[in-house]
């Protein structure tokens, strides 16, 4: 969990355990060496007396050269610290870029709601309403407009 930077890298190895090749070999070694070079690297934890939690969500339509499976994912911050994240090839085929970043949005809400009622229980009070962070224009629009909105 502290080392986001190796996560996707060690996904892609996993992938090949059952029959491995020499080359998923050689990329093992390879996440091990740098492993062993930036020992003292990953997420730290900081003091802060902010508690407004923010998130970046964000796709990648047919985005693995592999499968051309679409991945999409995000990090979500109480104050200045990573506290949830997820990074994941999408089960279902979305028919735009649009519809994929949307169904981010819709995990990352989520996601959001899970953490703020954990907060509340805990009784830390958020000092501000949550942000969530987009880079999908259209994506933005559809979640905004009231007519796309359940009862």
């Amino acid at each position: 969990m502290t080392r986001p930077d190796i996560s996707f890298a060690v996904n892609r190895g996993c992938q090949f355990m059952q029959s491995p090749s020499d080359v998923h070999w050689t990329f093992v070694k390879r996440i091990l060496r740098y492993l062993k070079g930036t020992i003292n690297m990953g997420l730290s934890f900081s003091h802060s007396d902010s508690f407004s939690i923010s998130a970046f969500s964000g796709a990648n339509w047919f985005g693995c050269p592999d499968d051309r499976k679409s991945t999409g994912g995000f990090a979500i911050y109480l104050g200045p610290n990573l506290i949830s994240r997820k990074a994941h090839k999408q089960s279902t085929v979305a028919r735009s870029n649009t519809e994929l970043e949307f169904r981010v949005l819709a995990d990352t809400t989520a996601e959001f709601v899970c953490l703020s009622s954990l907060l509340r229980d805990l009784g830390v009070p958020l000092s501000s309403p949550p942000i969530m962070w987009c880079g999908n224009i259209s994506a933005t629009y559809l979640a905004a407009n009231p007519i796309f909105q359940l009862p």
